[in-house]
């Protein structure tokens, strides 16, 4: 056995670590990564992704990679540790573009196709037909527009900023999700404007009307106009909504943890 071949076998297991270390990262965040952490998306794709980007990673960041020798509760420590920054990550991502399904819930409300008090049983109560939609849009333009690949540069600087081995601040991952989650929110109700703003115009209307003729069924003569007029409404709105949430993606995704 030649002096390198000795190198080689002594280097493996700090090798063997250091690949194992970069993989729960990548699979933490693969697994709620807008466009690969789909319930769709078969989980053997998922692994396979997680074993790519994995390889492409790391070369990058081994000289980061922290020595295997230590004691097993250490080893432990650091797999949690990966895994909990690669969530967090994939998660700040995915909060982002929860944004679209969440505009699709508001407008599903504006134009009389939810109700609070009449849950769709199909669907679930918190889903309807338009928010599904959305909720698929999201994912087939995230991979077709290739916006995935900011999340997973984020993914990759972020050893930069949370090296192997170095727990990130609790106070600055719940700062970090309370400003995604009030990103999200607001960008959703942005979205959904339009309809919010045609939905408070039709209803000043009907109370008008209901005042005029109180005898009048307003709620029973209007849902049909509602339904229909907001239907036609999406229609034509629908491409500006996506394309104004692509550019917001764009703007949001590269401020993800990272260096």
């Amino acid at each position: 056995m030649t002096p390198a071949d000795q190198a080689l076998l002594a280097h493996l297991p700090d090798l063997a670590f250091g690949v194992l270390l970069v993989l729960c990262r990548v699979s933490g965040a693969v697994m709620v990564l807008p466009g690969f952490g789909e319930t769709e998306v078969p989980v053997v794709l998922r692994v396979g992704l997680a074993a790519g980007i994995t390889v492409l990673i790391y070369p990058a960041v081994a000289s980061l990679m922290p020595p295997a020798d230590g004691p097993g509760l250490r080893a432990f420590a650091l797999v949690g540790a990966e895994l909990g920054c690669g969530l967090l990550l994939g998660w700040l991502a995915r909060l982002m573009a929860l944004s679209l399904p969440i505009a699709g819930q508001i407008i599903s409300t504006m134009i009389g196709l939810s109700s609070v008090l009449q849950p769709d049983p199909a669907l679930g109560s918190q889903t309807t037909g338009v928010s599904r939609v959305l909720a698929l849009a999201a994912p087939v333009l995230v991979l077709s527009s290739g916006l995935y690949a900011l999340p997973i540069g984020a993914l990759a600087g972020s050893y930069r900023l949370f090296p192997p081995g170095t727990l990130f601040s609790a106070a600055d991952a719940a700062q970090s999700v309370a400003a995604a989650t009030e990103e999200c929110f607001a960008l959703a109700l942005r979205l959904a404007a339009p309809l919010v703003l045609a939905d408070i115009i039709w209803q000043a209307m009907l109370g008008l009307l209901a005042r005029l003729v109180p005898s009048l069924q307003v709620y029973s003569l209007s849902l049909p106009g509602q339904v229909l007029g907001g239907l036609l409404l999406v229609a034509l709105l629908i491409e500006p909504i996506l394309s104004a949430w692509m550019q917001a993606m764009q703007s949001s995704f590269p401020t993800l943890p990272s260096l």
